[in-house]
């Protein structure tokens, strides 16, 4: 297989190390300022199941609700994740990090928003009524699958005409958490009494935007269009991209349900 990178010209080791602690710091910040201002706000986590009704001789879907979950909890969780990330690589990490860099990888991103950003879409979900657990273990898995493929894309593909199959599966598991989100709106919209509150639906909007943003990197990034023909100008965008996407989920979240 073609090495594409020459770590020496295009990887610059100290500025890199400089940007993830920066980032790093950044996403604890925000988290421990997220815990030190947010109210107490929890969001209810149910189960549900078929229940018999003797009287009516009938199987009932039912749920019940097991526990209550700090919102707060939630958002400050990606945040960490990622901080952590950050730290990782710019530390321990670093040798390992480098070195695939120059082989047009980063494992350790994918890894991150294998559990980072699966967090997020569950914040999301459940910002719509979607409390059910076992649902919500789907979405996250559903999420990591995407991401995991797009670890599968580096490590497979780093020859000059890239296999597009497991983008494509990644796309293809990645839109599904959105359509059921959406399904949520339409069904509160069509059917229910209140309404979710609009601040939902400018997360909505912006969160699957930026991680739409994701995708066409990955795409500028093997079609080599322009500076993404450095593997390297690709993972600053990621990094920018993912300080960004989770920061506006983090505040807007903030803003409609835990400020004081």
């Amino acid at each position: 297989m073609k090495n594409n990178h020459t770590k020496d010209q295009t990887i610059q080791p100290a500025s890199l190390r400089k940007l993830n602690l920066v980032m790093g710091t950044l996403h604890a910040l925000q988290g421990i300022i997220m815990l030190s201002l947010a109210t107490g706000f929890k969001l209810p986590l149910t189960v549900a199941f078929l229940d018999f009704n003797p009287t009516l001789q009938k199987l009932f879907l039912t749920s019940k609700e097991i526990a209550q979950v700090p919102l707060a909890w939630i958002i400050v969780a990606f945040l960490f994740v990622s901080a952590i990330a950050h730290f990782s690589i710019a530390t321990w990490y670093r040798p390992t990090y480098e070195k695939d860099l120059a082989l047009g990888i980063n494992k350790a991103r994918w890894w991150e928003y294998t559990i980072s950003a699966s967090i997020m879409m569950v914040a999301i979900a459940m910002l719509v009524g979607l409390y059910d657990l076992a649902s919500l273990i789907m979405l996250f898995s559903l999420v990591s699958g995407m991401n995991l493929m797009g670890l599968v894309m580096e490590v497979y593909n780093r020859t000059e005409k890239p296999n597009w199959l497991a983008y494509n599966i990644g796309c293809f598991l990645g839109i599904i958490p959105w359509l059921v989100v959406a399904i949520y709106f339409w069904a509160s919209a069509q059917y229910g009494a209140g309404e979710i509150p609009t601040f939902v639906y400018y997360i909505y909007g912006s969160i699957f935007l930026f991680f739409n943003c994701f995708a066409i990197t990955m795409v500028l990034q093997y079609k080599k269009v322009g500076k993404f023909a450095d593997y390297v100008f690709g993972e600053r965008s990621y990094i920018w991209l993912s300080l960004i996407a989770k920061s506006l989920l983090a505040w807007q979240v903030f803003a409609g349900t835990l400020r004081p």
